[in-house]
């Protein structure tokens, strides 16, 4: 609305409130579902993204009434503060995590609904024969505070195994294991039962490289029978979540979501979500929290949060 001095002539507006109208071109895009941050400035860098016709740079800022494009076809921002959608999936073993295949095999995007304008994200991958938690979403930031290793967000799975760990293996699984591609190690592995020569493990990683689970145990003479992943950050598989099955994380679920990663309106000014270990301290996961806090809700007899919904601080 325009405003007026006290002889009734307009006031000019100031470049800093026109710079308030406007947004990081990359910021938009990777919230439109096209990427991490990072990766649009690569994509603008490169030449792909123009503005009103004009190759756009990196730092460029657009507003509403702009025209942007990528890869020559017109793109629609997301202005409106409308909440990303996140989708939790049960992926079967015998699909893989990819959009193409030279093989022609069952792809897990074959499954997902289709997206007027947007494109789903995978929340990092999971191996042609494992199966279990697989998050999609259609915010770009999101999937990257979720997925890159430098946010050591945890990924829990269940393992079952021929043959039964011993103290010697279960130490060198935490102290670390030299693999093709460096060293990787567990978080924390437990013990959770089975029966004659198959046992059960469940076990935390804060990365997510390529068959690390299997190739672990492969080091240590151990094949992995069974792999399943139960939980992707604060997202906990449903036991209701039957293999092949969506399930849309409701409006307040992916608003805790965004709050965890450091991306929502309480987010902290340094960008980390509040899981981050620099932030709260080991220990201090929202999962493990709610292990440590299982007394205290029994003694309130409050009712417990069903299973799959993020967590917040």
């Amino acid at each position: 609305m325009p405003r007026f001095s006290y002889y009734g002539r307009p006031l000019k507006v100031m470049p800093d409130e026109l710079e308030a109208q406007s947004e990081k071109l990359h910021k938009m895009l990777a919230a439109a579902g096209f990427g991490s941050r990072r990766a649009m400035e690569a994509l603008i860098a490169a030449g792909a993204v123009s503005i009103n016709g004009q190759t756009a740079q990196v730092g460029d800022r657009v507003k509403p009434a702009d025209i942007v494009r990528v890869h020559g076809r017109v793109v629609h921002l997301p202005w409106q503060k409308t909440l990303p959608r996140v989708l939790m999936y049960h992926k079967p073993e015998g699909e893989i995590v990819s959009r193409d295949d030279p093989e022609g095999r069952p792809s897990v995007f074959d499954r997902l609904p289709r997206l007027q304008g947007q494109r789903w994200i995978s929340v990092g991958r999971l191996d042609y024969n494992t199966e279990g938690l697989l998050v999609f979403t259609t915010h770009g930031e999101l999937a990257n505070r979720l997925s890159h290793p430098r946010y050591g967000v945890e990924r829990e799975y269940a393992v079952r195994i021929l043959g039964e760990l011993n103290r010697e293996q279960t130490d060198r699984l935490l102290s670390g294991i030299e693999l093709d591609d460096g060293i990787a190690r567990v978080d924390s592995i437990v013990p959770a039962g089975g029966e004659g020569a198959n046992q059960w493990y469940r076990l935390v990683l804060k990365e997510g490289r390529n068959r690390e689970v299997r190739r672990l145990f492969e080091a240590l003479g151990l094949t992995v029978s069974r792999l399943i992943r139960v939980r992707f950050g604060p997202i906990v598989m449903p036991p209701r979540l039957k293999r092949g099955m969506l399930q849309d994380l409701s409006a307040e679920e992916v608003e805790q979501l965004l709050d965890w990663c450091g991306l929502g309106l309480s987010a902290p000014a340094d960008g980390r979500h509040p899981g981050h270990p620099a932030r709260q301290g080991k220990g201090l996961h929202p999962y493990r929290l709610r292990q440590n806090t299982a007394a205290e809700d029994q003694h309130t007899r409050q009712p417990a949060r069903p299973p799959g919904r993020p967590r917040g601080r």
